[in-house]
């Protein structure tokens, strides 16, 4: 048994940002990272206001949780080759964002950013992937640690890399829908928008309830219909502008082959008219 649930970035840009439905994100964020995720509140910054060009192609949002961290969601659907560079651009901003004048270094915000791509992002055999920062020695190959001062005047540090930025990449549409795991089932609910009745992962079940499409009051399912039939639009201007594209580099390799040969033929003095009868050139091209 299925549960159909709304799609995931809608969820994101309505339902997920109420306080009440913290639970479903502390889930998914619990079992991404592995450790126990509270989150605090939802934080507003210039990433999340988005623009008329972005507004079916991808969604923000913000949160922080209870260890200070700094949580980052950004989920694109759209291909974007240089999308690595804006994941780095997004948190560098972030951090500057939550510095106040007159800051210590060591106050310095911990981010997490996690990247819902819907699109082949890089090139990897796996669907998840995780990037942090360590210092290994280019000699000895040893990693480079804290200092017993930096132990004793960070106490809340228990390595270098906890200094900075994380990044978690989804590449939702490479995941095979076979669940092995809870993270799994959570990518699974990020692809198809369903939960099966044997998931167990934190904040499905809140998930199944809270996100259920029948459950929506009227005007909001309304709505919902009204962003799929958007989403469905955006999707086919894509594809179509890709295919029309596609065709038209197509028929333009052709010619230009149809081109060469014809070339060739008038080198080896073939007459006009063979020409013409072989490539299926007009009289003019063919001269």
């Amino acid at each position: 048994m299925t549960h159909r649930l709304v799609r995931f970035d809608w969820a994101l840009k309505k339902l997920l940002r109420n306080k009440a439905n913290f639970e479903i994100l502390e889930g998914f964020f619990s079992e991404l990272i592995r450790r126990d995720i509270r989150i605090v509140q939802l934080l507003e910054s210039e990433s999340n206001k988005q623009s008329t060009d972005d507004k079916y192609n991808r969604v923000d949002l913000l949160a922080e949780a209870d260890g200070g961290e700094l949580l980052l969601i950004e989920l694109q659907v759209e291909g974007q080759y240089d999308h690595f560079h804006r994941m780095l651009y997004g948190v560098s901003k972030l951090i500057t964002d939550h510095m106040s004048a007159g800051f210590e270094y060591r106050q310095v915000r911990k981010v997490i950013s996690i990247n819902i791509v819907y699109f082949d992002l890089g090139q990897g055999e796996d669907y998840v992937y995780k990037g942090n920062t360590e210092f290994k020695g280019i000699h000895k190959n040893d990693l480079l640690r804290l200092s017993l001062t930096q132990k004793r005047n960070l106490p809340e540090l228990a390595l270098v890399a906890d200094i900075y930025p994380e990044y978690y990449i989804l590449k939702v549409n490479e995941f095979d829908d076979h669940a092995h795991d809870t993270l799994d089932e959570w990518v699974y609910f990020l692809k198809n928008s369903e939960i099966r009745q044997e998931f167990s992962a934190r904040g499905l079940r809140k998930a199944a309830e809270e996100l259920d499409i029948m459950k929506l009051p009227e005007e909001e399912r309304d709505n919902y219909e009204r962003y799929l039939e958007d989403r469905r639009s955006a999707e086919s201007s894509i594809k179509s502008s890709w295919l029309e594209g596609h065709e038209k580099g197509i028929e333009k390799g052709v010619a230009q082959r149809t081109m060469e040969v014809a070339r060739t033929m008038k080198g080896k003095g073939y007459s006009v008219e063979e020409i013409m009868a072989i490539t299926g050139l007009s009289r003019d091209e063919a001269e």
